[in-house]
């Protein structure tokens, strides 16, 4: 399939002599000025598009450009519905989190992760808990335990400041 970016040449705005040119049903034409193709495109009531500039000489295609461009547009706007964009979701755990509150979030988690989400699990020190910060890593790895059989870790434990980050991804079958 022939692709046309942006910056194309399009009818009067080719400038080079001799052209390669291509018919709007796929043969080729063969290697004619740029007289003669601008001839060809108007009789038959279509555009010349300068489809591969940098060749030696330039190839042109005979199409019409408004509907070309239509095609493109659809084709885009079909392959962004198919496209499935992940999100980053926040969970929030303390230092000294209970075993059911630690739980009820990893389960919150594994449907996020199941929904193809990455998780970004903080655990944020306050005051004279950053003394803690073993106890912190371990609720960390708890939690990271619990939701091993969904999610791997993508990026270990790690200070930011004042709080623990740790980010977690969906797992991949393979």
């Amino acid at each position: 399939m022939l692709i046309i970016s942006k910056d194309n040449q399009i009818n009067e705005e080719i400038r080079d002599k001799e052209l390669r040119v291509i018919d709007s049903d796929g043969t080729q034409l063969g290697i004619i000025s740029l007289d003669e193709a601008l001839n060809l495109a108007f009789e038959k009531k279509l555009d010349l598009v300068n489809i591969a500039p940098t060749a030696k000489p330039p190839v042109c295609k005979i199409l019409d450009y408004g509907k070309y461009r239509y095609e493109l547009q659809k084709k885009e706007k079909e392959a962004k519905k198919k496209q499935k964009i992940t999100q980053v979701k926040e969970i929030r755990l303390s230092t000294f989190i209970e075993e059911h509150d630690l739980v009820v979030k990893a389960n919150n988690a594994k449907k996020f992760l199941k929904e193809g989400d990455k998780i970004k699990v903080s655990l944020r020190f306050k005051g004279r808990e950053k003394d803690y910060a073993s106890k912190g890593q371990a609720v960390m790895a708890k939690f990271a335990e619990v939701i091993s059989e969904v999610g791997v870790i993508e990026k270990k434990p790690e200070f930011e400041g004042r709080s623990l980050i740790m980010i977690l991804a969906p797992k991949t079958d393979k």
